[in-house]
């Protein structure tokens, strides 16, 4: 079973930084890919950012040119690096690993319990 945790969420002024992290454990196959997602109060959770398992990054619109994906594969961790943050980024991040059954002809989403970014303005 895949676990995942992040970590690095928190209260930030306005044109700060946060560093989140997220750790996989479990054994992952077929990894289709990893990312980041964010729900804001009374909004639908939102693609941040996503690095296929052969790909470039994919980024939304509104992060692009802020916010960094990066892997370190040795770690078995995720991060997003947040810069100049704004109060509309404000919202809980999770972190996502999809995998591909073929066996079962599907995908997997597993997600981790989120971490809270605040940002004021």
């Amino acid at each position: 079973q895949v676990q995942l945790v992040e970590s690095g969420g928190g209260l930030v002024q306005a044109g700060g930084s946060l560093r989140l992290s997220c750790s996989t454990s479990g054994r992952i196959v077929s990894l289709t890919s990893m990312g980041w997602y964010r729900q804001a109060p009374g909004k639908q959770r939102e693609l941040v950012a996503t690095i296929p398992g052969g790909g470039s990054p994919n980024y939304a619109d509104s992060v692009k040119g802020r916010f960094t994906i990066s892997r370190d594969n040795a770690k078995n961790t995720l991060y997003l690096q947040m810069n100049s943050l704004k109060p509309e980024d404000t919202g809980v991040y999770y972190c996502n690993v999809q995998t591909m059954s073929f066996l079962a002809g599907r995908l997997y989403d597993y997600w981790g319990q989120g971490t809270q970014v605040t940002v004021s303005s």
